[in-house]
């Protein structure tokens, strides 16, 4: 039988435990709130951005590294073989595609990336997320275009033995942290206010214009960037 002082000690211990799990736990839904609206916001700003760009996003791989392809280098590539080495050269396509398309979203890149990088929820997965989505975007946001030109001569210089050392040092940055604008993480509705469901649902629309924009641009320039190579995927 329990006696009287276990019996109050077990009560106080109960209503310590309410006192610190109910603040805490609004504490930690206003948290969650909060950090969710101001992600939102930030990815908002940057769709905004990109999707206003959108034109010139999707012509500056044709203008410029098509161009410049056609101007110095054309069927460089010639005879290459399709392999290990080409789908990494490909990858350098691709590489230079994006960096051409997002170069006019750099400033807000950055902007969001150092905006999102500093939240948290209480949802470790989703906190993780969204970091690595930001530091992936910063990473792409930084690189400098590479010089495809040079690179694919260099790998036929080679007789196509060995790819060069800056379409490896290229491929090691640019692979991993190849992302799209905009993110939709896994998680993040289950803390969506009623405004922040608002944000969201803008936020989807862009978006689907942008992926839509990243169609027509694999569409239209890696394929054509790639004949004029003469590549291999």
């Amino acid at each position: 039988m329990i006696g009287p002082r276990a019996r109050l000690a077990a009560i106080a211990a109960l209503a310590l435990a309410a006192s610190v799990s109910g603040p805490a736990a609004a504490l930690g839904a206003s948290s969650n709130a909060a950090a969710t609206e101001t992600y939102l916001r930030a990815n908002l700003k940057l769709v905004q951005v990109a999707r206003s760009h959108l034109a010139a996003s999707e012509q500056a791989p044709v203008s410029e590294v098509l161009a410049r392809v056609r101007r110095e280098c054309p069927k460089s590539g010639a005879n290459s073989p399709q392999d290990a080495n080409s789908t990494h050269m490909s990858y350098e396509v691709i590489g230079a595609i994006v960096i051409a398309a997002y170069k006019f979203d750099v400033p807000a890149a950055l902007a969001y990336a150092h905006t999102v990088a500093s939240l948290h929820w209480s949802n470790g997965a989703l906190t993780k997320k969204v970091h690595e989505h930001a530091a992936k975007l910063r990473t792409v946001a930084r690189l400098a275009p590479p010089n495809l030109c040079a690179d694919v001569r260099a790998w036929g210089a080679g007789g196509y033995q060995a790819l060069p050392a800056t379409t490896v040092q290229f491929d090691a940055q640019f692979e991993p942290a190849w992302v799209a604008i905009g993110l939709d993480p896994e998680g993040l509705r289950s803390y969506e206010s009623p405004s922040a469901k608002a944000l969201a649902h803008r936020n989807d629309q862009i978006e689907e214009q942008l992926f839509d924009g990243e169609a027509r641009v694999t569409e239209t320039s890696y394929e054509t960037i790639m004949d004029a190579l003469e590549l291999w995927p």
